[in-house]
Parts: structure tokens; C-alpha cells; sequence
């Protein structure tokens, strides 16, 4: 992954390319939902997973994942508005940049069902979050901190964007796990997901700080690179990590011991229910939203005494 991701939008079980004039103008009335994501990574591909089984269930619609082709708010401006004038009937979206994408959010809600999922805009018209509660996720990650070094010991976090809620609210729940501990976080560094700035990033802190005692990546393409990192400077099993996401490197490193654990979300759910919901709501139906306008979908620890059955789950979900 980096600052030139190209864009990609993928149609979920589509139907074979169908042989009549009279197919073809069935295929073009169906109403489009759209899942925008983000960033490219696996984690996507999952909820693209997810996606795949509300298209089985809802083959009168047509479900895209569509992976932005540069991770900022402008970026997913553009990916927006090209789908407001194909006239898709519904947006669930992982939101870059929530106080500069408000304007846009609420563009999009005057004229289409939209939520967010993974990262929300609480300021803004979406209809409601799908997805996890990034708050308690970081105490997760910081009780898991707590575990790696019970003597304290200096920290770092790597993230692509503080601009981001789920970042923010991550290191929100990081810091009030580890608050009147002997664990002190020296800084945070962003990266703009851009995998070279993040991986010079990764290689300054353990310069810069030898005596560091922890890493984590709160984004999924992070803790793979603080892996590569960490083992390149060869202090595995000196410098702990603990990471955020399912990535297949971060699972390796777990069942290897370079990797504490690691937090994982859902991002199954997170497609399979942005697509169904936005399907009910098309329908009439909102019963769905919970009051505070947030679905929560839980998160779950990975370690060493998990991971075998973990990654076997994960390889069957990515499977093509």
C-alpha cells in the first residue's frame, strides 16, 4: 500500500456476462450500493467477503467495494461524487478525514441512503456507524501493552492519519489504559499511508529511541511493517509489538513470537451489514439503527493461543 494506490471497484458476484440485449437492460436497472473504503488491504478484501454474501441473498442489486484510488478526504471527495452522478442508491463509507468530509457526507445523505463503517462522522447526516468501537479497541490494545511490558517502558504508535475518528479514538482508548502506568508514549507518527514514509518512520524510532520498548500500528498495513522493521534491526523479542488488524504477516509474526497480539475488528460484518442495512432502509425499513445511531460489532484478541485457528479463518475468507 502506499501514496499512489490505484483505483479499483469491484463488482461482487456479478452476474456472467449475460448473452441478450434483453439481460444486459435487466442488469443496468438494478439499484447500486457502494461499500468505499479507506486504503487497499486485506481488511478490505474481507469486507468484501461480507459484501459477497448480501449480493447472493440481494441479486436484484448490484453491491460494489470500491477502494479509493489515493487515501485522503479529496480522494474520497472524488470517489463520492462520481458516485453520486452514476445515481447509486446507497453508500456506506470508511471516512479518511471526518471534519473536512462533512460537507461532502451531507451532499451525498441529501441524495442517497449513507453510513459510514470502520471510521465514522459523527457531525455529520449519515444515517448511523456501522462498525467497532474504536475507543474500547484501544483499551484492548493498551491492556494488551500493559502485558507485553507489566515494568513499564517507552512506546511508539504508528497510524496513516490523526485526521481520521477510528486513529483518534484509538489512541483516546490507548492512553486511558495505560494512564498511571510506567508506560510512556513518546510520540505518535503518521504517514499519510504511504508504506515508505511509514516503514522510514518505523526505522527513525529505533534509532532515535534505542532504549524503546514497544511498537504499534493502529491500521492495518502498519504492524507488518514494524515486523519487517524491528526483525531488519534485529531486535525481535526486545522491541515488543502489538498491532491492530488481521493482516497475514502480523498473524505470522504472532504465531512466531515477534508479535504480542494483535486487536481484530470484523470487517465481514462490516460489509455483509452496511450492504443489507442500506437494503432495509431502501425498503422502509430502519428498525435497525440502534438509538445512538451506532451498530457496534465486537473486536476480539488475537495471540498465541489463538492464532492457528484465527489464521485457517482468515485464509478461508481471502480465498478467491
Amino acid at each position: 500500500m502506499n501514496g499512489s494506490i490505484k483505483k479499483l471497484i469491484v463488482p461482487l458476484l456479478a452476474t456472467v456476462a449475460l448473452a441478450t440485449t434483453t439481460g444486459m437492460a435487466q442488469a443496468q436497472q438494478k439499484k447500486t450500493i457502494a461499500l468505499v473504503t479507506n486504503a487497499a488491504a486485506d481488511f478490505w478484501v474481507i469486507a468484501g467477503r461480507g459484501l459477497e454474501k448480501a449480493q447472493k441473498e440481494h441479486p436484484e442489486y448490484d453491491i460494489q467495494l470500491i477502494v479509493t484510488n489515493e487515501a485522503t478526504a479529496a480522494g474520497q471527495r472524488r470517489e463520492l461524487d462520481d458516485l453520486l452522478v452514476r445515481g447509486v442508491a446507497g453508500i456506506s463509507i470508511s471516512v479518511d478525514d471526518a471534519p473536512h468530509a462533512t460537507e461532502e457526507l451531507n451532499k451525498v445523505a441529501a441524495k442517497t441512503v449513507l453510513i459510514t463503517t470502520d471510521s465514522d462522522a459523527p457531525q455529520s447526516k449519515r444515517l448511523a456507524y456501522i462498525g467497532t468501537d474504536n475507543v474500547a479497541a484501544g483499551r484492548q490494545a493498551g491492556e494488551e501493552f500493559k502485558k507485553a511490558l507489566p515494568n513499564g517502558g517507552k512506546i511508539a504508535l504508528f497510524v496513516g492519519t490523526m485526521d481520521a475518528d477510528n486513529a483518534r479514538e484509538r489512541v483516546q482508548g490507548i492512553k486511558e489504559a495505560i494512564a498511571g502506568t510506567k508506560i510512556e508514549l513518546v510520540d505518535i507518527f503518521t504517514d499519510q499511508v504511504d508504506s515508505a514514509k511509514a516503514k522510514a518512520n518505523m526505522e527513525n524510532v529505533l534509532v532515535k529511541y534505542p532504549d524503546i520498548a514497544l511498537l504499534s500500528g493502529l491500521w492495518s498495513y502498519e504492524t507488518p511493517l514494524i515486523y519487517d522493521a524491528v526483525k531488519a534491526a534485529g531486535k525481535a523479542g526486545k522491541v515488543k509489538i502489538v498491532g491492530f488488524d488481521e493482516d497475514q504477516r502480523t498473524l505470522r509474526g504472532i504465531s512466531d513470537g515477534t508479535i504480542e497480539s494483535t486487536v481484530v475488528q470484523q470487517p465481514y460484518e462490516f460489509g455483509y451489514l452496511s450492504a443489507t442495512n442500506i437494503i432495509k432502509t431502501l425498503n422502509g425499513d430502519k428498525s435497525w439503527i440502534p438509538a445512538d445511531s451506532k451498530l457496534i460489532v465486537p473486536t476480539q484478541v488475537i495471540s498465541k493461543t489463538n492464532v492457528a485457528e484465527f489464521t485457517a479463518h482468515m485464509k478461508e475468507l481471502l480465498k478467491k
